[in-house]
């Protein structure tokens, strides 16, 4: 056991400019930690197997899941069950800053949509 930040796991970047960090990865739970630029998106898509929550830590996030669009503040997050097509936006002009926990992990279960 130890304790982990962003300092001390394994990073990769994202998109034109995000950023992510694995904090814990295990083949049935993944966190990561993940700051996105403004004007930032990613690619729409679902994941077959996996379900997700989104914690928003700064910023506000636009969430489009199955053609709705959720705007969500810092202190709070949203659940995305597997097999929802969904899109993560960042149309704000700071920088976003959120978790994403999946169960079990996403990485090889991503299908555009």
């Amino acid at each position: 056991m130890k304790i982990v930040n962003t300092e001390n796991s394994e990073h990769y970047k994202w998109g034109n400019d995000a950023d992510g960090w694995h904090l814990l990865e295990s083949e049935e739970l993944s966190i990561i930690e993940e700051n996105m630029p403004p004007n930032e998106k990613e690619q729409r898509h679902y994941h077959s197997l996996s379900q997700q929550f989104f914690y928003v830590l700064a910023g506000v996030a636009h969430l489009e899941i199955s053609g709705n669009v959720f705007e969500i503040h810092a202190g709070s997050g949203i659940h995305v069950p597997a097999k929802e097509p969904r899109q993560l936006m960042n149309t704000g002009t700071v920088n976003l800053r959120f978790l994403v926990v999946s169960q079990p992990k996403s990485h090889g279960d991503r299908v555009s949509a």
